[in-house]
């Protein structure tokens, strides 16, 4: 991998493979895949190979393939295989010479291009494609293949159409419908799910041109079992370019603008649909793709002065990646632990989303924020539902979503056991409840940057209270301490299971029932009719009670007198201790389970992730920089950091103890998880709660941006090696710009919106005018 390629205006926007090998592909089809939020297209190359994995994903478009699995994003048929010979020869790029390659992805403009010359039994061939998926028409996608003869004249047979053979390693999700050309020109199939009984109609469209001049060729015809294809067969003379373009539109029922319409009908918008993209062209779509994300940079990017110029790729690559797997266009949706790369997790959404994605919307993007908290809304009936199920009162959100009427949707059964050789059970759907805290937190984040009184009237407040309603039921009575306990949970490190006071998962429960207090006294003084329907909705006058009755009860994890280390759980700190250096070190995350099953890391004192530092980071007011310290000494050297949100979290904590060396390194490992030299981490696609902790790294760690009690902090450390960052942030619907050097913050208004921003330095306030420009 090149991954600083690039010159002039495209200087750190490309991410470039320049090496084929077939025994890598994963690699480039995830970190190189294309997407608007509405569908994601894996990015596998035009000609097959074995161990390819070509997905294409439309948000929301959930489907449960049999009882016994569970609910996943369904792979639909495919446009990107092309079935390319050259007089007579198959292009495969294991056969032959191969040189000058390159596949590029441009950040800036969402194209990815890959160019070689391929040479066999002597023949040679310039080969250029291009393809993207439109941020502008967002049932849009789009590929072009160049090929030029460059020693012989040659005959170029390209068959090309909609593949519906695809899977889900090996589960398929459609009944298969009707297939249709038209006009020997427009290629339609139509699919259904199988449970969910989603259609889906996907059509393409081909021209083809001779050195540039549009060219007519009757086309080969063909029709099999979920395949439907068009053949052309072209003779070039020696240095004639043939241009091969292929428009692909997909639209289902699930789509908000064909909300209750017949599949029939869809069939003739998508006719009339691509009949008209097909008339606007390659070129000119691809133009205003473009021009839509230079828009979307324009409010979003990021520039670093670094002396390691991958510091700047890497948080473009984030971006990147955050726009284009996000389903901003429709609140129903949520965002998956893969986005829309691949098909680990199954296009589930997490606490991920919450917690590591989320923030950056909120401070950058608010109304996609917004979007992704009102998914949250949507399932507040699943929540509510999954608490009733599991005998308690309120909103229990379930650790994976799906579809907003789907419910709790985390496998029962996982990896094998070394011991027993059977599966392993997944415990988190039944007892990882950290996650209702974690929406909880993410929505009063979000209103407290944003000021959004309307969404919190409408579904914020009653999000909050239904959570704290929950946590009150969840309380377990410990007669003999005389307090409130949460017994048998998961808290964030997933290596500690049936564990008794979780210290993140209590703390934030009294956390999310302190707040619930506030809002009540707050609405009931400040907005009594909607604190009257609330009221009427959730019965928060005897809530009032039970909430203020335990939440001075809860058992809150004190530190140590000792070393000020707070016990994780009751039993972490009376486990076993063994050396770990081996696993520290390793090349795989994971690889502690060659040598122990889950049951004995459970009685290791080892972590997957950060658990206590999480807490820190969320409620950092609450413990003194001495009490992280000494909790960083004691957890970090036991932290594997096997999960990819792991090292984010800790990269902000050391800027936060100004440990600068520690924070960056951290940071480079995190921006590599994806986009480092191992070519086998991102197989199943994109790790998206890392990627928006790369943001958090910056933003929130580097430049010290805080939200605290509803105040703007900025505490900025930068790494020694950075002699600048400049972001955009939005504060109270405030644009704003922040530049932070080594000793100077500049923050500058760039809206007429006139609301007060205030924040603090270093523990001074300041009040922002028009510009502001501060020495320290």
């Amino acid at each position: 991998m090149n991954y600083t390629k690039g010159t002039g205006e495209l200087k750190n926007w490309i991410v470039s493979e320049n090496e084929f090998n077939s025994n890598n592909l994963g690699k480039c089809e995830a970190i190189m895949c294309l997407g608007n939020g509405y569908m994601g297209v894996r990015s596998a190359t035009e000609e097959i190979y074995l161990n390819e994995t070509r997905d294409h994903f439309v948000s929301g478009t959930f489907n449960k393939f049999d009882e016994n699995e569970v609910t996943e994003l369904p792979n639909i048929p495919d446009f990107t295989k092309l079935n390319i010979t050259l007089d007579g020869e198959r292009l495969d790029l294991e056969k032959g010479e191969l040189k000058n390659y390159s596949r590029d992805l441009n950040l800036k403009t969402g194209v990815i291009t890959r160019e070689f010359n391929w040479t066999f039994k002597g023949k040679e061939y310039h080969f250029i494609s291009r393809r993207f998926v439109s941020l502008k028409e967002l049932n849009l996608m789009a590929m072009e293949v160049e090929i030029i003869p460059l020693n012989i004249d040659s005959t170029i047979i390209i068959s090309s159409g909609i593949d519906g053979q695809v899977t889900n390693s090996g589960a398929q999700h459609f009944h298969e419908g009707e297939k249709r050309i038209y006009n020997k020109k427009f290629i339609e199939m139509i699919s259904t799910t199988t449970t969910t009984k989603i259609g889906f109609v996907q059509m393409t469209t081909h021209t083809l041109k001779k050195d540039g001049v549009e060219i007519e060729i009757a086309p080969d015809l063909n029709m099999d079992r979920r395949k439907v294809s068009v053949g052309y067969k072209v003779d070039l003379k020696t240095g004639e370019k043939l241009t091969f373009e292929k428009l692909c539109t997909v639209n289902t029922t699930r789509d908000l603008p064909h909300d209750g319409k017949e599949l029939k009908d869809i069939r003739t918008f998508s006719l009339n649909q691509l009949e008209n993209l097909s008339k606007i062209g390659f070129q000119t779509l691809l133009n205003e793709s473009a021009k839509e994300w230079n828009k979307k940079w324009q409010e979003i990017d990021i520039k670093i002065s670094s002396k390691e110029e991958f510091d700047q790729l890497a948080i473009r690559f984030a971006q990147y990646h955050l726009i284009v797997m996000t389903p901003s266009h429709d609140s129903r949706m949520g965002v998956g632990a893969k986005g829309l790369s691949g098909e680990g997790y199954k296009g589930h959404s997490f606490w991920d989303t919450e917690l590591f994605i989320m923030p950056f919307f909120t401070y950058t993007m608010p109304e996609v924020a917004k979007s992704l908290a009102k998914y949250r809304f949507e399932t507040l009936g699943g929540a509510r539902k999954k608490a009733e199920d599991n005998g308690y009162s309120g909103a229990m959100f379930p650790w994976e979503s799906a579809w907003k009427d789907d419910g709790e949707v985390t496998p029962v059964w996982g990896a094998v056991d070394i011991v027993t050789g059977k599966a392993t059970k997944i415990w988190s759907g039944f007892i990882e409840q950290h996650i209702t805290c974690d929406v909880a937190y993410a929505l009063w984040q979000y209103y407290m940057v944003t000021k959004d009184e309307e969404f919190m009237e409408n579904y914020g407040f009653e999000i909050l209270f239904d959570t704290a309603i929950f946590w009150a039921s969840r309380l377990e009575w410990n007669e003999e301490k005389k307090e409130y306990h949460i017994n048998n949970v998961i808290g964030p490190d997933e290596y500690k299971e049936h564990v008794n006071n979780n210290a993140f998962t209590n703390y934030m429960a009294n956390w999310n029932l302190n707040l619930a207090i506030e809002y009540y006294e707050k609405l009931k003084n400040e907005k009594p009719e909607l604190f009257n329907r609330l009221n009427e909705k959730l019965n928060l006058d005897l809530n009032l009670n039970i909430w203020m009755n335990k939440v001075t009860k809860i058992y809150l994890p004190q530190p140590r007198g000792i070393d000020g280390v707070i016990p994780q759980d009751d039993t972490y700190l009376s486990k076993e201790i063994i050396d770990l250096t081996k696993y520290k070190n390793q090349d795989h995350v994971g690889s502690m389970f060659k040598d122990y099953s889950l049951d004995q890391v459970n009685e290791i004192q080892v972590s997957k992730q950060a658990d206590i530092m999480v807490l820190f980071y969320l409620l950092e007011n609450r413990f003194s920089t001495d009490i992280k310290r000494a909790n960083w000494n004691y957890y970090e050297p036991k932290t594997l950091h096997d999960s990819s949100l792991s090292l984010s979290t800790h990269c902000v904590l050391a800027s936060d103890m100004n440990d600068k060396e520690m924070a960056y390194d951290l940071f480079r490992r995190a921006s590599e998880i994806d986009l480092g030299p191992n070519m086998k981490t991102s197989d199943h696609g994109v790790h998206a709660a890392s990627l928006g902790g790369i943001w958090q790294c910056i933003v929130n760690g580097f430049a010290g941006v805080r939200m605290l009690g509803g105040d703007l902090r900025i505490d900025p450390k930068l790494p020694e090696n950075w002699n600048e960052v400049k972001f955009p942030l939005n504060w109270h619907g405030v644009n704003l710009t922040v530049e932070v050097t080594k000793n100077t913050l500049i923050v500058i208004r760039n809206s007429k919106n006139t609301t007060e921003v205030k924040f603090t330095l270093f523990g001074k306030e300041y009040v922002l005018d028009k510009k502001i420009e501060i020495k320290y």
